[in-house]
């Protein structure tokens, strides 16, 4: 996929630059090591214009990623945000993937640098998972463990674990992968948060071993709304192959229906399960229709 063209516009560091004059450090901490925080934000062509989806949330979650890594976070979010509507019209995108990134200066060592970069780019990118049901495996990599590393934020570094997940998936036959923790239960995907359903419930795992997503906040703040109960409990994989459905989320995914893992292929047809609605009104939430309570 091409994510950029000689037309190109990014944001970097407070000004707009094409993104084929751009040029990285070599000798940064987050090339050799990982050491960068980042986000994942969409937006939406609605009949209101182009809307960014929980803009503020995602730069709040990207500031306490540095926090948490000891990056320092210098930026205003309200100037982000309006700084990435801007990229958006420069670029003229409406609908799109916006990735945020803050990096370090060169440093070599292994002791956290004191000056950082921001860089914020877009491109025009469909539904990450696709829009058919998914099968899935469950991977032979484990999350990282919490002592190890904060899982709550989105550190660059720990998305080599989702990549070898993803990878090894796809090698087998899979669409993707599903990662249990430390404790062999159920975590998340390479890059969304999952959902099992049972007896017309919502289960998901609690955080701790996950990543706090923000779709998955929106979800349980949807099923608020249309009166669906969401427990939030450790789940293992024989409650996952006893459960009537699943699906996955996040904000490149959105919602994704799973229709299999490993053998167990789920009972209830996806258009007849509650993941469905949830997807319909996640779309009429973010396309910012009105009345998408009443979609059941």
């Amino acid at each position: 996929m091409q994510y950029f063209n000689s037309n190109t516009v990014l944001y970097l560091n407070g000004k707009f630059q094409k993104a084929a004059d751009t040029a990285g450090d070599i000798y940064s901490q987050s090339l050799h090591y990982g050491y960068a925080v980042f986000e994942g934000i969409r937006a939406y062509h609605t009949h209101n214009g182009t809307r960014v989806f929980k803009i503020r949330e995602h730069y709040e979650r990207l500031k306490r990623s540095a926090e948490l890594v000891h990056m320092p976070f210098p930026w205003d979010v309200n100037d982000l945000i309006k700084q990435t509507y801007k990229l958006l019209q420069i670029n003229n995108l409406k609908n799109a993937y916006i990735r945020p990134l803050v990096y370090s200066a060169p440093n070599m060592s292994l002791v956290a640098g004191t000056k950082t970069s921001i860089m914020i780019c877009a491109w025009e990118w469909d539904a990450y998972l696709g829009h058919e049901q998914l099968k899935v495996c469950i991977s032979s990599y484990e999350r990282p463990n919490p002592k190890s590393t904060p899982i709550e934020a989105k550190i660059s570094g720990n998305y080599v674990n989702s990549i070898m997940a993803t990878t090894e998936a796809k090698h087998s036959g899979f669409d993707e992968a599903l990662l249990l923790d430390a404790d062999q239960n159920i975590a998340e995907a390479p890059g969304a948060n999952i959902f099992i359903e049972k007896n017309g419930r919502l289960y998901t795992p609690p955080l701790g071993n996950i990543l706090a997503g923000i779709t998955r906040a929106t979800v349980m703040e949807l099923c608020q709304i249309l009166d669906i109960e969401v427990i939030e409990k450790h789940l293992t994989v024989k409650d996952l192959k006893h459960a009537d459905s699943a699906f996955f989320c996040g904000t490149a995914s959105e919602i994704a229906g799973i229709a299999s893992v490993d053998d167990y292929v789920f009972p209830v047809k996806w258009t007849d399960s509650v993941g469905a609605t949830i997807q319909r009104t996640y779309k009429c939430l973010v396309l910012e229709k009105q009345n998408y309570e009443v979609i059941i």
